[in-house]
């Protein structure tokens, strides 16, 4: 998920934090889309006999030789297969063991929805730092590692919204507290990018769900001659292999799902991103507690409350005097969500705040300043997310909802709720039809193996309820749980108790007998006088 606790679904809708309306919340009916069922299985079909050639990748994706890329073909709309199709460009990296070892493809989707998954064969190769090639290293000898664009990103098709020179605007305001005046305008800009959705992506914009997602995810394991799909998703990644596991459960061989999306029908979208309200405003006090013990080097104060006044008044300055001209307020804000997000990112921000109070901007210009040349991939990315949210699930349609469960929830969890609401108030105006929910069950005897579930507690993008939830759909699964952190895609820390239990899992199919909870990984250490980590601290992918 894009945006972002502990509350699950339905424990938030019967304390009366929100209200949603009831087409999003009503149980998924019984499928007998019969065609899209159909016409996946003849998709799938096709694919496998096709010839699918690998060579060389995009020079754009800067993806070079021994990685190689190929393209899948699929149908636009699945109850019609032999109509309009469009191409996935998949990455591969081969596997660089013995033939003997060797267990098939590794798909990896890494979440959004609109992620990019082609970098994954990176992380197979020899030249990458050590932290991470260890981390991959069992896996990319016993697998191929696939990554791919999914429908409507990057290279796969891409939609848009607008045009990705009118996409960035900078310097924005504190997102906080928005005055009526600027409601108003983040309204008509919400059905703006509607509308901008429907006339720049066209027909496909009605067939980007997440089941559409998942029946593309079974066209690319045909077409890869694979008789069983091995898949390691991410975030929204792990809600698109829940929906291919109720789907096409016998086709599972092995799945992990990695910061875990609620699959509760009921929260798809809508409850979903206001429960991510209040996860990140916990997370955000995390970050202020941890700065606090460290402000003889940072100097942002002695309690979190001080470190919050600290926040406050760099973002009083920044809407007076705008560093560079370009970072503001909410420019300094999305640098604070980042580090809500993924804890390698609380030294680089505590350093960048600290730097600009005491009168040096230039770190946090450098970090904060919008880059011209990334969006055009930005934008992609907004639109799939916006079509995939928008199209699962019916959203509210009028004003007065969205107002009164933000304005509700922004009383005492102000930090991300008003700018998760603007993110995907578009929503509230989609074009196109929406479909109902998946409701995610598989039940013993239905053909899925274990499957293997990783979650903090303390994740803000998708709460803990979420991993429990999913859990409890897919029996069988087992459940790893890193104990006191919250940062989002686990697999990236080295935590013995964590990644080994991830390779024996894909390497043999074992799962512990029982869940598993592991104590958590190192918090950040400020290094240096002035804990300036921050070129070499970032998302983990």
């Amino acid at each position: 998920m894009r945006r972002a606790v502990i509350l699950g679904v339905s424990a938030v809708l019967a304390a009366g934090a929100l209200t949603a309306p009831a087409a999003a919340y009503a149980p998924d009916p019984v499928s007998d889309d019969y065609q899209a069922a159909a016409g996946a299985a003849v998709a799938a079909e096709q694919a496998a006999a096709a010839d699918l050639k690998f060579g060389a990748c995009p020079a754009g994706t800067r993806l070079k030789a021994p990685i190689q890329c190929g393209r899948v073909e699929v149908p636009v709309d699945y109850a019609q297969p032999q109509g309009a199709k469009i191409r996935l460009l998949v990455s591969r990296l081969k596997a660089s063991g013995p033939a003997s070892a060797r267990q098939g493809a590794l798909l990896f989707n890494p979440g959004g929805p609109g992620g990019s998954g082609l970098w994954f064969p990176r992380l197979g190769q020899a030249d990458i730092p050590a932290p991470t090639r260890q981390i991959w290293a069992a896996s990319a000898r016993a697998y191929d590692m696939v990554g791919f664009d999914p429908r409507g990103v990057g290279y796969s098709a891409p939609i848009s919204c607008v045009k990705p020179s009118q996409y960035q605007h900078a310097p924005t305001p504190d997102p906080r507290h928005p005055t009526a005046k600027v409601k108003a305008r983040e309204r008509a800009a919400a059905k703006a990018r509607a509308a901008g959705c429907l006339k720049r992506s066209g027909a496909l914009l009605g067939h980007m769900t997440t089941e559409d997602l998942a029946r593309d995810l079974d066209v690319i394991r045909a077409a890869l001659h694979e008789p069983k799909l091995n898949y390691f998703g991410v975030s929204y990644g792990t809600y698109l292999g829940a929906v291919y596991a109720h789907m096409f459960p016998s086709h599972v061989r092995r799945m992990v799902f990695d910061s875990v999306v609620n699959p509760d029908p009921r929260g798809i979208w809508y409850g979903a991103n206001l429960e991510q309200d209040i996860a990140f405003e916990k997370r955000w006090a995390d970050w202020r507690a941890w700065a606090a013990r460290h402000n003889k080097v940072y100097r942002l104060g002695s309690t979190p409350a001080r470190v919050m006044a600290s926040f406050n008044k760099a973002m009083r300055k920044l809407a007076k005097h705008p560093a560079g001209g370009k970072v503001g307020p909410g420019e300094l804000h999305a640098q604070a969500v980042q580090a809500a997000y993924y804890d390698p990112q609380w030294v680089p921000f505590a350093y960048q705040l600290s730097r600009f109070l005491h009168g040096d901007a230039k770190p946090l210009t450098a970090a904060a300043t919008p880059d011209p040349g990334s969006a055009k991939n930005d934008e992609n990315s907004e639109a799939v997310y916006l079509a995939v949210q928008c199209g699962d699930a019916s959203w509210p349609r009028d004003w007065q909802t969205w107002e009164r469960d933000n304005s509700r929830l922004a009383k005492k969890y102000p930090f991300e709720t008003w700018s998760n609401a603007w993110l995907n108030l578009p929503c509230a105006s989609w074009p196109v039809h929406s479909s109902h929910p998946v409701d995610v069950r598989v039940p013993h005897g239905a053909g899925l193996p274990p499957v293997l579930i990783v979650q903090s507690e303390r994740d803000a993008a998708t709460p803990y309820a979420g991993a429990l939830e999913l859990h409890h759909r897919l029996a069988g699964s087992r459940l790893i749980t890193e104990v006191g952190r919250g940062s989002h895609g686990l697999i990236s820390f080295r935590n013995r108790c964590l990644n080994d239990r991830v390779d024996r899992y894909l390497l043999t199919g074992r799962t512990d007998s029982h869940d598993v909870r592991c104590a958590g990984h190192p918090l950040p250490v400020p290094a240096g006088a002035q804990g300036a980590r921050d070129a070499n601290a970032g998302r983990w992918y």
